[in-house]
């Protein structure tokens, strides 16, 4: 989706947001490349929305995968597909537009829930990992450790926390009265970007990158401990072996995911503690390309579910073939080989 705005070369210069003194200057796109970029944002927002629609119909139909891991996958993707719906539109008018033709009250609340899902989201990818964590390194302990209710407060508090820190913020007048110095005004009339000032800037790089920390360090004790036990499994029995194996692909597949939510907010989060030095000179053009390759990541959980999680593409399958609407088809056992 980030590849879309590099339909530039033919844009040029146009009128102004709104006329009035003291707009912004309004971009405009040949309207070919305008309706290719609606289609391959609207093919984004499709994709974004009914993948991690599938993930959370999957998990809440189906008895087999009532399990504390794959709550908080659900908890995740109703992040991502609420992003899809709620944040993404708005977003694809603004950056073909290059203008926010909506009030003041929608740019405040597109803020609000455009950093809510996103950080819910870092939050989430850093639950799951304690829970590989557990799995893969305490396997006799994490039956009893990580239960459906820890499950349960990790995603009261992947949502709580965030919607919290956001409102603080966004909603309330602190930057404005105690942090003046820090802010850098609105440069014209037609733009939404409220939250980008020094202070937010730098504020956001650790919360952003301490989470990665936590995760990367997870995984890292992940991968050893699952080699050597990679190395032990002959020893095992043939049902704690299979289990094992289980838990190893999880942590693996989760792992790829946690690389992936990377690379793709990577540049977004450098680039707004950076050019909150430089006074913010990032062309308008590259942060939109930020943005939107930050937004990809949302649509790219349920793509690896479908090449790393059978239990997903027999799930997928029912639901496509209609056959969750027979008898008791919501007791079939999804792991079984």
């Amino acid at each position: 989706m980030g590849a879309v705005l590099d339909f530039s070369a033919g844009e040029h210069p146009a009128a102004l947001c709104y006329q009035v003194n003291g707009s912004c200057p309004r971009t405009a796109h040949p309207l070919g490349i305008r309706l290719a970029i609606y289609l391959a944002c609207a093919a984004g927002m499709l994709i974004t929305v009914l993948g991690n629609l599938f993930v959370v119909f999957s998990v809440s139909y189906f008895k087999a995968l009532h399990t504390p891991t794959n709550f908080l996958l659900l908890s995740l993707a109703l992040a991502d597909m609420l992003l899809g719906v709620l944040v993404l539109p708005l977003s694809t008018i603004r950056s073909v537009e290059s203008c926010w033709f909506f009030r003041d009250f929608l740019c405040r609340l597109h803020t609000y829930l455009d950093t809510l899902f996103c950080l819910t989201s870092i939050f989430h990818l850093c639950f799951i990992s304690v829970d590989r964590y557990c799995a893969v390194c305490d396997p006799l302990l994490y039956p009893s450790k990580f239960t459906a209710t820890v499950a349960l407060r990790y995603i009261l508090a992947g949502w709580g926390v965030p919607a919290a820190y956001t409102a603080f913020f966004l909603y309330t007048d602190v930057l404005d009265r105690g942090l003046r110095e820090w802010l850098v005004e609105i440069p014209c009339v037609g733009s939404c970007q409220m939250l980008f000032n020094k202070f937010w800037g730098w504020l956001n790089f650790p919360v952003f990158f301490v989470p990665c920390v936590i995760m990367i360090s997870l995984y890292a004790r992940i991968f050893v401990v699952a080699s050597r036990q990679a190395q032990q499994i002959s020893t095992l029995n043939k049902s704690l072996a299979g289990a094992a194996k289980r838990e190893r692909k999880a942590a693996k597949t989760l792992g790829i995911a946690v690389g992936i939510y990377l690379l793709c907010w990577l540049p977004f989060t450098v680039d707004t503690m950076v050019d909150s030095l430089l006074n913010f000179i990032t062309p308008p053009l590259l942060f939109d390309i930020f943005i939107w390759f930050a937004y990809f990541n949302s649509a790219c959980n349920p793509i690896i579910y479908v090449f790393s999680y059978r239990w997903f593409r027999k799930a997928l399958k029912l639901i496509l073939s209609l056959e969750i609407f027979s008898r008791q088809k919501s007791t079939v056992d999804l792991y079984q080989e």
